[in-house]
């Protein structure tokens, strides 16, 4: 691109604020129409729900970076506002998020997460969380950035460390993504202030926080500290899928239904999921 998109720019212009927001959670390009509509400053499309959405099946995987890009330029097509993505671990090695960020940005997306943690988790793991090290992290947000063509686009060093590995952990990561000169850092499971205030501490980059504590749900308390947006639980699709539910029925001439018809509890058992991921 010979120069950056409006969406990118207001992007860029949010990270260099003052304010923290709140993102829409957007799952296709009806519910992105709908945030952009609503004055929402960005939207974020979380791998859980964009899985859902094209595979109605959980987060495990097997989406391909195809299906995402596809769904990613379906969406910027039709929302003005800057969508942020979730591209997991980059959809494989140093290699593969190279190509990830090739496509994310070809399909005019304003900002694009890699994380840390490790992916798939290994067999016999029983699904517990792990961690790629420091150094290969780093080595993917160093082929992130270099493989962009439009500086405006973000690339953003996501960490789980705090949940899995604890603070320190967590704080380690910070310090090593940002000299590897991370546009934003998505901190997650951060839950006193004492813990945002050292993160802060060490950050020049803006951040973006999701999963923490009571105590620091509060977009006017983080905006202080450097923080530029704060995820809260993805519900847009479990919803959806619920007055889908209701309308079905009540096209169906069920009266007096009280429960969902046999096998939807699964289906939305499957969506709960979704709202964090």
């Amino acid at each position: 691109m010979s120069a950056t998109s409006p969406s990118r720019a207001r992007f860029q212009r949010l990270l260099a604020g003052d304010v923290c927001v709140v993102p829409a959670a957007v799952f296709d390009p009806l519910s992105a129409r709908v945030a952009d509509r609503l004055g929402f400053a960005a939207a974020m499309l979380p791998g859980s729900l964009a899985s859902h959405a094209m595979l109605a099946a959980p987060d495990n995987l097997t989406l391909t970076l195809t299906e995402l890009a596809g769904l990613c330029a379906r969406i910027t097509r039709v929302a003005a506002l800057p969508l942020v993505v979730d591209a997991d671990h980059g959809f494989g090695g140093v290699p593969n998020v190279r190509r990830t960020i090739e496509e994310l940005e070809a399909a005019g997306v304003a900002a694009i997460t890699i994380e840390d943690t490790l992916l798939p988790p290994p067999f016999g793991s029983a699904g517990k969380a792990a961690l790629v090290s420091i150094a290969e992290g780093r080595a993917k947000l160093r082929a992130a950035l270099d493989a962009r063509h439009d500086p405006g686009l973000a690339i953003v060093g996501r960490t789980s460390a705090a949940e899995i590995a604890g603070f320190g952990e967590a704080l380690s990561r910070v310090r090593a993504y940002q000299a590897e000169g991370a546009d934003a850092l998505f901190v997650i499971g951060l839950t006193t202030l004492e813990q945002l205030e050292e993160i802060a501490g060490e950050c020049r980059a803006p951040l973006i926080l999701a999963g923490v504590g009571p105590a620091l749900d509060d977009p006017s308390l983080l905006a202080r500290h450097g923080v530029r947006m704060l995820l809260r639980r993805h519900l847009t699709l479990r919803r959806a899928t619920e007055a889908v539910a209701r309308t079905l029925i009540e096209q169906q001439g069920i009266e007096g239904t009280t429960t969902v018809a046999p096998g939807l509890d699964d289906l939305l058992t499957d969506t709960r999921a979704a709202q964090t991921g």
